[in-house]
């Protein structure tokens, strides 16, 4: 069949994948999990700033949530990929 031999070309996957990062509830899962734990790394990482005893770094804490939010994404986005490949795999 030459559909799924398209579906697992770099392009197609891809694409796929960039569907999957903003569509599914994808986002939402992403930010919700990013708010959970980004808040529990930033209590960790900025503790002193929460003494008084330094100043908050805005960047470090920004970045503290963005990387659960794409690991949680990236994750996510794998997983629905690899059940695709799946169900293309027993159709054929």
């Amino acid at each position: 069949m030459v559909l799924p031999a398209l579906l697992k070309t770099p392009v197609r996957t891809c694409a796929d994948a960039c569907e999957l990062a903003v569509s599914h509830g994808t986002p939402r899962r992403a930010a919700k999990l990013a708010l959970v734990v980004g808040s529990l790394l930033v209590v960790i990482n900025q503790w002193e700033a929460f003494n008084g005893a330094a100043k908050f770094d805005w960047v470090k804490v920004v970045l503290t949530y963005c990387v659960p939010y794409l690991v949680s994404t990236y994750t996510s986005v794998s997983k629905d990929l690899h059940h695709r490949k799946q169900a293309w795999a027993l159709q054929e």
